[in-house]
């Protein structure tokens, strides 16, 4: 594994797959790190997992403009490039690749990436469009850099499903590992969304966690429907000051709805807290 090297900023696709190419022909394997930036302490865990892995490490930092919506700000959203940097440094990441938007998507595009079913629901009908525009740019991603391994967070584990889909449907020779999500001491899940939550708000976020952790108990205690459970933990939350998009029992492998006689369950929420809107979720084996 390569240590106390300075991460080199690449902004070019090409001079990036020349310098991936020059590895390849040295037998060394390459590890990849999609981010949009704004780090925190679990996309460098998701680094850290990386370089466990792989002879080199790449991560990306690209602010994605075909996955936010109508009412989303991509302008608004957090771009702190220099201490992103700093952080990768301290790891010695090899490559950090930060294109500017017309090096990812140059003219107008005709071709888009749309994953069916398992995008459908939850972050996929709550924001239309937006898994179409995170799986056409982790396949443009996966085409530029060409990596043996791809790490992602299970925080947003519909996200990994998608681009789970995506490689295994479009023969996409890169092994997708997951890694389970990092929380704050209070059990809320490190997320960048959290830098824009008050001091109020952040006290209240943390009853996310412990919804998803009573629910969890409830499953397994089996004592009514898990759509009478769902329907509870929604009025729970919207009592407690939040506006659920959806609270969801599901099957893991499919992320459709559950039923008591599935073994492995995944419990899905979503919920805006002011303008915030927060995910998370909770992983059970019966």
């Amino acid at each position: 594994m390569t240590t106390g090297t300075k991460t080199t900023r690449i902004k070019e696709i090409a001079r990036l797959r020349a310098q991936v190419k020059q590895w390849r022909i040295a037998g060394e394997s390459i590890a990849f790190v999609p981010t949009m930036g704004n780090l925190h302490a679990g996309h460098l865990q998701l680094v850290s997992a990386a370089k466990a892995q792989a002879d080199r490490v790449i991560v990306s930092i690209f602010v994605n403009p075909t996955q936010f919506g109508e009412s989303e700000d991509f302008s608004s959203y957090p771009r702190t490039l220099d201490a992103d940097i700093e952080k990768l440094e301290s790891l010695a990441v090899d490559i950090a690749f930060v294109p500017i938007n017309e090096e990812i998507y140059p003219t107008r595009a005709m071709t888009e990436v749309s994953i069916s079913q398992i995008a459908d629901n939850y972050c996929g009908a709550a924001r239309p469009g937006h898994f179409n525009g995170v799986a056409t740019v982790v396949s443009k991603l996966f085409n530029i850099v060409q990596p043996d391994y791809a790490f992602f967070g299970e925080k947003d584990f519909q996200q990994l499903a998608v681009i789970r889909v995506m490689v295994a449907d479009l023969n996409t020779p890169v092994e997708i590992i997951s890694v389970p999500t990092f929380r704050e001491a209070d059990g809320l899940a490190m997320s960048s969304r959290n830098g824009r939550l008050t001091e109020q708000q952040r006290k209240q976020a943390v009853k996310l966690y412990q919804s998803l952790s009573l629910a969890k108990q409830a499953v397994l205690a089996k004592q009514c429907a898990y759509t009478e459970i769902e329907r509870q933990f929604i009025q729970l939350l919207t009592a407690q000051g939040f506006k659920p998009d959806y609270f969801s029992i599901c099957r893991r492998h499919d992320l459709q709805a559950a039923t008591l006689d599935d073994k492995h369950i995944i419990i899905l929420l979503a919920a805006r807290l002011g303008k915030t809107r927060l995910i998370d979720n909770i992983q059970l084996d019966i």
